[in-house]
């Protein structure tokens, strides 16, 4: 069975590591990690003013870093060769040549403009577990994990609301990918043993407890990466804010399209006469109204029901919102047939990276064995899966 990562780096050698690199002594350095994400329902519905519902896992990014006597920033990665160098005082813009660099100085861009100052440099070093591109938010991950390390090294003492804020702000005006803050807001808020139901309109959120007995999330790599501002994610957003221009132009009083209850979206539907864009906005309506079905089942204790809706968002992601292809719908299908699986969907922005299923602990090893026979002789390659827990969000290791 192929891995979701080649190999895992433990954090405790990240500090060695460091002093290898830029000399001094570890007790100089400070370790913070960041957690990847899944989210267990309410998929492209968080930039349409909708509720998600997602959870912190136990796959982890680590940076450490240290103050400089001078005003110079170095970035080193342990698993990405080449080192970046910039200055505080630089005037941070995007540029291609400077690949994961670009991630975090479109976070010091953000925390610049928002009038917080560098009285020196620093320098960090980073690994990460989480594979890219996964689906499972590893960008997210590196610009919550590298606000808050500079939040707390700089004593600037950024909320960690904030600090999803700012994560959302970089990809918008330095990345130019209009992402929703989902990914941000649970990266920097999750608690584990918990997931959080965000209603991404307000920011208003609620921890819900996440006990899941004898079943565990099984997260499900396709292996075929995508870049987020190279899919068609903006080209979605543009679709359903066109939709959402055309209800209110006839009339329809609401700022988002996740204002719609399903009864409402029927009285209404007639409104719009591209069946494209009807399809994009019934996904938003019926996604919404299951993340409210899934918060519902699982403070009830109904995994049952909890897989039911699991396989209707996919189905909805694939036939109404379009933003699955074969090798999600492979492994995601695949899955839901198999004993001790309770429901399975891709999960994250689509095109590629990951799907997650509900699976019973004892089915694991078979739950694993017949979906990567079935994927790898339809697609071509192995896909790769582990089972995951919940996780804690930004913190200090």
């Amino acid at each position: 069975m192929a891995s979701l990562t080649s190999s895992f780096y433990n954090p405790a050698d990240l500090t060695g590591a460091f002093v290898n690199l830029y000399g001094g002594i570890k007790d100089d350095v400070q370790v913070f990690s960041s957690p990847a994400r899944i989210n267990i329902i309410g998929e492209h519905i968080d930039y349409n003013g909708g509720m998600v519902f997602p959870a912190a896992i136990n796959r982890y990014l680590y940076i450490a870093i240290r103050k400089r006597s001078d005003t110079k920033i170095l970035y080193n990665d342990i698993r990405f060769p080449g080192s970046y160098e910039f200055d505080v005082n630089d005037n941070f813009v995007y540029d291609k040549k400077n690949d994961y660099a670009n991630y975090l100085n479109g976070i010091l861009s953000q925390i610049k403009s928002s009038g917080h100052h560098f009285d020196c440099g620093f320098e960090i070093l980073m690994v990460s577990n989480i594979p890219a591109g996964g689906g499972i938010s590893s960008s997210s991950a590196l610009e919550c994990a590298f606000a808050y390390a500079v939040s707390e090294t700089f004593g600037f003492k950024i909320s960690r609301i904030e600090i999803a804020k700012l994560g959302q702000m970089s990809e918008h005006e330095f990345m130019n990918v209009n992402c929703g803050i989902m990914d941000q807001f649970i990266i920097s808020m999750g608690k584990k043993n918990t997931a959080i139901k965000l209603d991404c309109a307000t920011l208003d959120y609620e921890y819900a407890p996440l006990e899941l007995g004898d079943y565990r999330f099984v997260v499900m790599n396709t292996n075929k990466q995508r870049k987020l501002a190279d899919s068609k994610y903006n080209e979605r957003r543009s679709e359903c804010e066109k939709a959402l221009k055309i209800l209110q132009d006839s009339g329809v009083k609401i700022k988002t399209l996740c204002e719609l209850s399903p009864e409402d979206w029927e009285k209404c539907r007639g409104k719009i006469s591209d069946p494209v864009l009807q399809r994009r906005v019934t996904h938003c309506v019926s996604e919404n109204q299951r993340v409210k079905d899934a918060v519902s089942a699982l403070k009830s204790g109904d995994l049952k029901k909890l897989g039911l809706l699991l396989n209707a968002s996919h189905e909805s992601l694939k036939n109404d919102y379009e933003v699955t292809g074969i090798e999600l719908d492979t492994l995601s299908e695949t899955a839901q047939k198999q004993e001790g699986c309770l429901g399975a969907r891709m999960t994250g922005a689509g095109f590629g990276g990951c799907a997650i299923a509900l699976v019973h602990k004892d089915s694991l090893e078979a739950f694993f064995f017949n979906v990567q026979k079935i994927y790898a002789a339809k697609i071509g390659y192995e896909a790769g899966f582990f089972a995951c827990e919940s996780g804690d969000g930004v913190s200090r290791m």
